[in-house]
């Protein structure tokens, strides 16, 4: 296959649904370099099914993945058993261009040290990457394949099923065009696609599996008529303050590539260092702006590109400082907000980087010690949110539904996966764990 009609496909595809890429299982702080962890790992996996024509049985998958072992050259994704697999493709998420890649046994899989527990009775894509994984970097891969698997994708009466257990926890679902959604048993979004066809999306913040089961039967309008409206910026009458807009409440929640992880400092300083991953993919953008919002202030911004690992430079700037450059924030700012500059190299058509940013902010509303407890009150806006509690603290309450799991060193980190397209008001309280004596 020429090289300029692989490129032409990938760059398709990444215009059809975006990049997506938190490390959303990292469980610390960004470190210093490491030696290569003894197992495969990976990161913001998102899969898009698009259900074939029903006789066939089949559906294409479009399944995003990043590779997060230091150093590593290979990246291996099972082929699920009970699914027969063709019509392969893999693409570099940064470039768009296409990698080399092979079917490989189980038995052949294990010969990678990454990969000494695989299921022998597995068959694996092996993937050539474009560059080995950074330190605390990362490498994005987006796979394409269709699977054949009946005892997934079937009919039943007049309706078409999708029984399929989803261990991926962000997932879209497309069924084909002509068909309307008439069961869904996972809470979804339902969003029409730009040619009509209707999709369910999710978020699944649990540990298993989602057990998915989607019906849909004959009835929904194609061709023309069934394009959607265009999604406006009309905000909801309904909400008591400035909601949403029609365009942002629309968009795909599971498939959005900014999120952050806050680290809770010692509360009598009324700080939190974060870091903020997001994905740049438009032709031409140069910078990212990250205006700092009001009652809090921040400090030791840092920055670089997780795909290569390259430092990027940061400048503290003012609204006042913008003006004067005449530099569009993309959001109303007074003279004194501070804003955050981070130049990189310009992005480049059918391209993307995916960048880290660090700060620290001192928030004292947001963020302090009442008596003996610890507080935490802010509102968080992201799909993927994550707060770790500071070392020798125990959590007492959540407002917000949370997932809790205890690091390594002791510390409680919650995860807040909110699904909906709006901010959680996430309000955190704990208290210092008690001395426990000793003989």
């Amino acid at each position: 296959m020429r090289r300029e009609p692989v490129l032409a496909t990938a760059a398709a595809v990444f215009t059809l649904f975006g990049y997506a890429s938190l490390r959303a299982q990292q469980t610390s702080a960004p470190s210093a370099a490491t030696p290569s962890a003894a197992k495969q790992t990976e990161t913001d996996e998102y899969t898009r099914y698009e259900l074939l024509a029903p006789e066939t049985a089949s559906f294409k998958i479009y399944y995003e993945v990043t590779a997060t072992t230091p150093d590593a050259k290979f990246f291996y994704n099972p082929i699920r058993k009970g699914s027969a697999a063709s019509d392969e493709a893999v693409f570099d998420s940064m470039t768009g261009a296409p990698l080399p890649f092979e079917v490989v046994s189980g038995a052949e899989a294990r010969k990678d040290p990454l990969m000494a527990d695989a299921d022998a009775d597995t068959n694996f894509i092996k993937i050539s990457l474009a560059r080995p994984v950074p330190q605390d970097g990362q490498g994005r891969v987006l796979i394409l394949k269709t699977y054949k698997d009946a005892r997934s994708y079937y009919r039943e009466g007049d309706a078409i099923v999708f029984n399929r257990p989803l261990s991926i926890k962000r997932n879209k679902i497309v069924v084909p065009a002509g068909y309307e959604l008439v069961g869904c048993n996972v809470p979804s979004q339902v969003l029409p696609e730009p040619d009509g066809r209707i999709a369910v999306s999710f978020l699944n913040a649990g540990t298993g599996e989602a057990p998915l089961i989607l019906r849909a039967k004959p009835g929904a309008q194609t061709g023309p008529s069934a394009a959607p409206h265009p999604a406006t910026q009309a905000r909801s009458w309904e909400s008591p303050f400035q909601g949403e807009s029609e365009r942002a409440r629309l968009s795909e929640r599971a498939h959005q590539d900014r999120d952050i992880v806050y680290f809770l400092q010692q509360p009598e300083t009324h700080a939190f260092s974060l870091y903020h991953d997001y994905t740049e993919s438009h032709e031409g953008a140069d910078k990212y702006l990250n205006v700092v919002r009001e009652g809090s202030t921040v400090s030791d911004p840092s920055a670089y590109i997780l795909d290569t690992g390259e430092k990027l430079s940061t400048k503290m700037m003012t609204g006042a400082d913008l003006t004067t450059a005449k530099i569009d924030a993309g959001e109303p700012v007074t003279p004194p907000t501070q804003v955050v500059l981070i130049p990189f190299p310009p992005v480049k058509k059918g391209q993307s980087i995916r960048l880290r940013i660090s700060e620290t902010y001192t928030a004292p509303i947001s963020y302090k010690l009442d008596g003996d407890e610890l507080i935490f009150d802010r509102s968080l806006g992201r799909a993927r949110n994550a707060v770790v509690l500071p070392a020798g603290w125990y959590l007492t309450a959540s407002a917000i539904p949370a997932t809790i799991t205890q690091l390594s060193d002791g510390r409680i980190r919650l995860d807040f996966w909110n699904g909906r397209p709006d901010s959680v008001d996430v309000l955190i309280k704990g208290k210092h764990r008690a001395v426990t004596a000793t003989n």
